[in-house]
């Protein structure tokens, strides 16, 4: 399935400046494992070193939060689109 990736500008200076891609797989984690594997620097930045989600990595699957769905074994379909927004401190 192919599925629409929304990327912060934190994130997408790590996917070459593309803020849009387009990422395949049947289920959530397929899908970001396809975004990682195409883009190693942005790897550990969307999920931990056993393939997890974090915990401070909100994703949201049309809109909805993926905590809510499955997490990463929630289904996706062809023209889903998938956000990815990292906690940001500062202050």
């Amino acid at each position: 399935m192919a599925v629409a990736i929304q990327l912060s500008t934190v994130l997408a200076k790590l996917a070459g400046d593309a803020r849009e891609l387009e990422a395949h797989g049947a289920t959530v984690g397929e899908v970001i494992a396809d975004l990682a594997a195409r883009f190693p620097n942005l790897a550990p930045r969307v999920r931990d070193a056993s393939g997890a989600p974090y915990e401070y990595v909100t994703y949201y699957l049309n809109d909805e939060d993926i905590r809510f769905l499955g997490g990463f074994a929630a289904p996706v379909a062809d023209g889903d689109e998938l956000t990815i927004v990292p906690a940001i401190a500062g202050g």
